[in-house]
């Protein structure tokens, strides 16, 4: 090969490699010394790559650097998505939290409103919450607790580590509205004795630590705050 052929390959190389999409023919020969025979020098840097990594390849009228096909397993990506809270899975989420094992029946009781099927496939997509097996009445509907991502996600160690009514409203969380009903634990639940938790306990905290994890850059979004009864 002459050394003016292997400069060509070179040149020709280095332009194909350095764009993202495809070059037409047209294009490479305008970047090319005139009166450049193109097509043998395409042929032979395709040839040079046949059993490499990167395949030279022909993608309609343009030809691009390309992962060679037996090499695509090795770079598929997993991407998080950031995705906003809507203020029915905030509520969804306390609810589980505080009432867990709770059935969707149950969630839509409390609530007061239909629950759709979203709602729960966000918070599962989240990794916070799990099927805790099936209720032993009429249709065994699935229960849902919370996960250990969960617990890290909002920096608690244990469920009886979550905010209980006296210090929510120390912190300054806890906004009772008239027409909100409190969440009587069951015997048989996280807390016990006669303490009674709102509703809120769990939405205020979340949507609290949202906000800081937020500011602070350490989360991609935040609960979204707008009324949402899906």
């Amino acid at each position: 090969m002459s050394v003016e052929r292997f400069g060509l390959l070179r040149r020709l190389e280095a332009i194909l490699f350095a764009s993202a999409e495809p070059l037409s023919e047209n294009i490479l020969l305008s970047r090319l010394p005139e009166g450049t025979e193109l097509g043998p020098l395409l042929e032979d840097l395709q040839g040079q790559y046949a059993n490499r990594g990167v395949n030279l390849v022909q993608r309609g009228k343009g030809w691009a650097f390309r992962t060679a096909p037996d090499m695509a397993p090795f770079f598929t990506l997993e991407r998080e998505i950031p995705r906003k809270l809507s203020r029915a899975a905030v509520e969804t989420m306390a609810i589980i939290a505080y009432q867990q094992p709770v059935t969707r029946a149950e969630i839509e009781e409390i609530r007061g409103v239909a629950l759709s099927k979203g709602t729960l496939d966000i918070l599962l997509e989240a990794g916070w919450i799990k099927p805790k097996g099936r209720r032993k009445v009429p249709g065994r509907p699935i229960t849902w607790g919370t996960t250990e991502p969960f617990l890290d996600y909002f920096g608690l160690e244990a469920l009886d580590a979550l905010p209980g009514i006296d210090e929510l409203k120390a912190a300054g969380l806890l906004d009772r509205r008239a027409g909100v009903s409190s969440i009587a634990m069951r015997e048989d639940d996280l807390f016990q004795g006669d303490r009674e938790e709102d509703e809120e306990d769990m939405e205020n905290f979340l949507e609290a630590t949202l906000d800081e994890d937020e500011e602070s850059g350490d989360v991609p979004g935040r609960a979204d705050l707008s009324r949402s009864d899906g």
